[in-house]
């Protein structure tokens, strides 16, 4: 993707990392694949912790049941494949076998988004946080980058209870810096300004970050906040933006209904109305290069900025 920002690992890297560190210090954890662990990088757990680690080949709902089983037995059970598969193929099982009964099953869907490029629409997550949302008392997560990544996954691991994570196929530009600390639950506000707010996750910071960026040089300043996780949802630091910027645009590499700008502005028209623009997809994407598709579909630095123009328009 194209991004003024230095690039550094794919966040699926940062899980195969986070398995390994976690087997070394609890006994507890499981990790299960179907089938793609190469891919996912759960294959790392495998190679460390074979007894630990179970393929259950192309099968997402079975996945989904024996975890559950698992969990209900008293592991941490992680669980890995492409998102769309994991959360398309796998939904009544999640629902039923670990929302329900609040199971420690951490879903983790990677290849997330329009992204992952030539593979194509089949493979291609546009609706995931939708469905995860529709799971109550899931935890919902997407990091930025290998950094946030790793932190929030840790804390993922930490945490009891039910939770979807996204990671992406494509290597990421760099957000956070060494030693800067993310929280799950908690908006990291990037970058101040006073005009309007930028909120955006995953893969799309980088570029709300490029678009503030170009606003500034227009004597625009734009105020950028990650919300990683949308569930639970930081409304206190959106409601405090939407106070003191008086506009709104929120960006997503996913459908725009039910996705990221659903719930900003759900707690936004709750704590403080304010006139939003949202940037994201509409339907399918087709095959192509990760810059192409984020081109042709308008996940871009240019369509940010326009809606910004337009959410301005709008407040004055």
């Amino acid at each position: 993707m194209s991004t003024t920002r230095p690039v550094g690992r794919a966040t699926r890297d940062a899980y195969g990392d986070v398995l390994v560190a976690l087997g070394a210090q609890r006994e507890d954890v499981v990790v299960l694949d179907a089938d793609l662990s190469g891919s996912t990088r759960s294959g790392k757990f495998a190679a460390a912790y074979p007894e630990r680690f179970f393929n259950v080949g192309i099968c997402e709902a079975n996945l989904v049941g024996v975890a559950a089983g698992l969990a209900g037995a008293g592991k941490t059970a992680f669980i890995s494949s492409f998102s769309s598969f994991l959360l398309c193929k796998g939904f009544d099982q999640l629902r039923m076998a670990v929302a329900y009964p609040r199971e420690n099953v951490k879903i983790i869907g990677t290849h997330g988004g329009i992204t992952l490029g030539e593979d194509g629409a089949s493979q291609m997550s546009i609706e995931d946080f939708a469905l995860a949302l529709g799971l109550p008392g899931v935890v919902v997560c997407h990091p930025a980058d290998d950094a946030s990544a790793l932190q929030l996954l840790t804390q993922i691991a930490a945490a009891d209870g039910p939770a979807y994570v996204r990671l992406g196929r494509e290597k990421a530009p760099t957000i956070y810096g060494e030693g800067q600390s993310v929280e799950l639950g908690r908006a990291e506000v990037l970058r101040g300004g006073d005009d309007l707010t930028i909120v955006a996750n995953g893969m799309m910071l980088g570029l709300a970050l490029d678009a503030a960026e170009q606003l500034a040089a227009q004597g625009v300043q734009a105020r950028v906040i990650d919300v990683h996780t949308l569930r639970p949802l930081d409304e206190a630091t959106l409601a405090a933006a939407a106070r003191e910027t008086g506009a709104l645009v929120v960006v997503e590499e996913h459908l725009r209904v039910a996705g990221l700008g659903s719930v900003v502005a759900q707690a936004v028209v709750q704590h403080a109305p304010a006139p939003m623009r949202f940037v994201g997809l509409d339907g399918y994407a087709e095959s192509g290069s990760p810059s192409a598709l984020l081109a042709k579909y308008g996940l871009t630095c240019e369509a940010i900025v326009g809606a910004a123009q337009e959410v301005l328009a709008a407040k004055r």
